[in-house]
């Protein structure tokens, strides 16, 4: 994952409300398939390994969120056993399928988490980080992104 994309991630996160955060982890979780897939067909072992952890570190705490005393959360629960058995597989035996066999069952709860996000209208989970406003500014066709905000009481509060 880029630079970029990381920064990217870490905005949304820190803006996102819970359902928003499910979305992202998705979004995560497809990034590092795409590295997985990428590492498999230029067999490089170590890419392939360290975009396995973070696709496995994504699909654990998706699994952590979890809320077993609603319907859909143990069939959630298979279906990322699953993903997390593909993935073993994937990286032991070099199985090239298995990101994409992954992916087709996680696009489409993506998709799912992603319209449910847009019906909820609760704040930021994080309820005490700096506000971020983007704007074209006097260059070119540029983005900029100004901090609001920045007292000396960010983070959490006590």
């Amino acid at each position: 994952m880029t630079k970029e994309c990381k920064q990217q991630f870490t905005l949304r996160i820190s803006q996102a409300n819970s359902t928003e955060l499910v979305v992202i982890l998705y979004e995560m979780l497809l990034c590092y398939l795409d590295e997985a897939e990428e590492a498999l067909k230029t067999e490089d072992a170590q890419g392939l390994k360290e975009a396995a952890r973070k696709a496995r570190g994504c699909l654990n705490e998706l699994l952590a969120s979890l809320h077993m005393e609603y319907e859909p959360a143990p069939n959630l629960k298979k279906l990322y056993m699953f993903c997390l058995r593909r993935l073993a597989n994937a990286e032991i035996k070099k199985d090239a399928s298995a990101p994409g066999e992954i992916r087709r069952i996680v696009k489409p709860l993506h998709d799912a988490y992603r319209q449910i996000a847009a019906q909820n209208k609760q704040g930021p989970v994080m309820n005490n980080s700096q506000a971020v406003y983007a704007g074209l500014t006097y260059g070119r066709n540029t983005l900029t992104e100004n901090m609001a905000d920045q007292g000396a009481n960010r983070g959490m509060l006590i």
